[in-house]
């Protein structure tokens, strides 16, 4: 089927009918037999398992333009994080689609768009579920990395309430689900030899991707081994490399040992790591803008890490942690800057888009495999027109981190494993991630009594993981043969009936964009108003309200909030002149 142009004739429809400028779409070849499964799937729920990096967000918004063109419906897309709320908007827009990524339950949804995207956490707030389920009826529902629906009891529960209605549901996991005592909402299971394993209508794993070229880089992986010295907790001195037998407690001890500033196994993997990121981008066929990463154990580790990046390299490098209100801009700027380094705490995860991302080092606590796929989903995303496209994720040679790299393109599913006696003990409604971690982690005072004595970087070890396998290397050579950028299947779209009044902007910006620079200026007029009028804040914008017909500024379509704002200058002037 390779370069068939699809066309798709739109349900009729009373009503009007907008044609879209966004009038075709260019798939790979998976994202294109996954729709043809969609597309022609009786149920209400479909899974599709994607590698990241492979286009899920396409695929899915593909899906969503289709269905949306069969018949009017809302379209929901449920997020893992704030940050990527903005992504599916301008992925959305790009394909015709208009979501408000800034949504709330009070504020209500304008007529000039389509939807809403929104996050789990959001989903489960109090009552906003239940707004939820009034919006979501009959409409078309995408849950981007539907495992997080399991991190707690309760985001399962808001979410089965929100989308229970829902006309269908799509749902998305581009990492391997965890094995726990929580089904996943909406989540198809079959009994196996294992147990209860979720079924996937559609799976498309990391070593597919890299057999079809063009749609993953390859990853290698750098192993660094040490010889780490530490005193534990009870008193004694422990001496190991990452190959020595250890009891747990000693396993976690000696990665926490590694990756401590005050030894210098950090500092000599970081050089490594920045030396390999240095001849990325100052090859001839290299890139120039090539970016790395470091994943951290917290905030303060994270800090020193940044530190010692700029002390010993003499370049900038930035932190990003979760709790920050930042972050997110924090990190759209570095995916459009050049800079060379970014140090994150748990923040850059699933569906994080920094193409330019070459080169990283895992330096977390965190050994849990859903993690560690995620944090090696961050560098495979394809460049088109890049030949060389190698990256690089350096790792302690812990024997968890190294099972994982050589398990990376082995796909995963969610197993139910039997319910534990001691299940409330253990947070049995969290996730696989926070559970490992709980366990090995310190508690207070052992971690008080723990201190680094020495950690000194020994040998190295590189494998990548290919389409038939562990390859082993020896060395890192930057040159690779080029995939193909053309993935080669066109689909057209099929034109979506509106709403009377939903008018589509010339602007090359979405909507959400639109409004956003709208509402700011509405806010400026607002401010000076107020100055000027000696009335409050609420009692101007009551009246720009007023004379305007908007009810609230939050549901204001674009056409409004012009009409808001060319009032209230008028205003402005008549104030100013008085």
């Amino acid at each position: 089927m390779l370069g068939v142009c699809l066309r798709l004739r739109p349900g009729t429809l009373n009503g009007p009918m907008t044609t879209s400028t966004h009038s075709s779409v260019r798939l790979r070849p998976w994202q294109r037999a996954a729709f043809d499964l969609f597309s022609a799937h009786p149920g209400g729920d479909f899974l599709a398992v994607a590698t990241p990096g492979a286009g899920k967000t396409t695929f899915a918004l593909t899906c969503a333009r289709w269905a949306l063109a069969q018949e009017r419906r809302r379209l929901v897309v449920v997020a893992p994080t704030s940050h990527l709320k903005t992504q599916w908007a301008l992925a959305a827009h790009r394909l015709g689609l208009e979501l408000d990524p800034d949504w709330t339950p009070s504020g209500g949804l304008a007529r000039d768009v389509h939807g809403l995207v929104t996050t789990y956490q959001h989903v489960a707030t109090a009552g906003t579920s239940k707004v939820l389920r009034g919006l979501a009826a009959d409409s078309f529902v995408i849950l981007d990395e539907i495992h997080h629906a399991g991190d707690e009891k309760a985001w399962g529960d808001s979410v089965r309430e929100a989308f229970g209605t829902a006309h269908r549901r799509l749902c998305l996991s581009g990492t391997p689900f965890r094995s726990d005592s929580a089904a996943i909402p909406f989540v198809e299971y079959q009994t196996t030899a294992e147990g209860d394993a979720a079924f996937s209508h559609y799976t498309y794993g990391y070593a597919d991707a890299l057999r079809d070229g063009g749609v993953v880089r390859p990853v290698y992986f750098p192993r660094i081994d040490g010889v780490m010295e530490w005193s534990a907790p009870d008193g004694n001195i422990v001496s190991a490399n990452f190959h020595d037998e250890l009891a747990r407690d000693g396993v976690a001890q000696r990665l926490r040992t590694a990756l401590s500033l005050d030894g210098d196994w950090m500092p000599a993997v970081m050089r490594q790591a920045h030396d390999r990121l240095m001849a990325i981008r100052s090859a001839g066929d290299g890139q120039p803008e090539a970016g790395g990463l470091v994943i951290a154990i917290d905030q303060a580790h994270a800090q020193s890490i940044a530190q010692l990046i700029r002390r010993n390299f003499g370049v900038p490098a930035d932190v990003v942690i979760s709790d920050d209100p930042t972050a997110s801009a924090r990190i759209t700027a570095f995916a459009s800057s050049t800079a060379p380094w970014l140090v994150a705490v748990r923040m850059v995860s699933e569906g994080v888009d920094i193409p330019r991302l070459r080169v990283g080092v895992y330096a977390t606590t965190v050994t849990t495999e859903l993690f560690f796929r995620q944090a090696v989903g961050r560098f495979v995303r394809w460049q088109a027109g890049r030949g060389a496209q190698k990256a690089y994720v350096f790792l302690p040679d812990d024997p968890r981190l190294r099972a994982h790299a050589f398990q990376i393109a082995e796909a995963r599913r969610h197993v139910l494993r039997p319910a534990h006696p001691n299940d409330d003990e253990f947070h049995s409604d969290q996730d696989n991630a926070t559970l490992d971690e709980v366990r090995e982690e310190f508690a207070p005072e052992q971690l008080s009594l723990f201190s680094v004595l020495s950690a000194v970087a020994t040998g190295m070890k590189i494998h990548t993981v290919t389409s038939d396998g562990v390859s082993f290397d020896d060395d890192l050579e930057l040159g690779e043969p080029q995939g193909s950028d053309d993935p080669g299947l066109d689909l057209e779209l099929p034109a979506i009936p509106t709403d009377a009044g939903f008018s589509r902007q010339d602007d090359e910006r979405s909507t959400a964009e639109i409004k956003d620079d709208l509402r700011s200026r509405n806010a400026f007029v607002a401010q000076r108003l107020v100055d000027l009028t000696g009335w409050t804040h609420g009692k101007v914008n009551a009246e720009m309200n007023r004379l305007a017909g908007v009810a609230k500024v939050h549901s204001a379509t674009t056409e409004q909030l012009e009409r808001r704002l060319r009032y209230a200058e008028s205003w402005l002037r008549r104030a100013r002149g008085r």
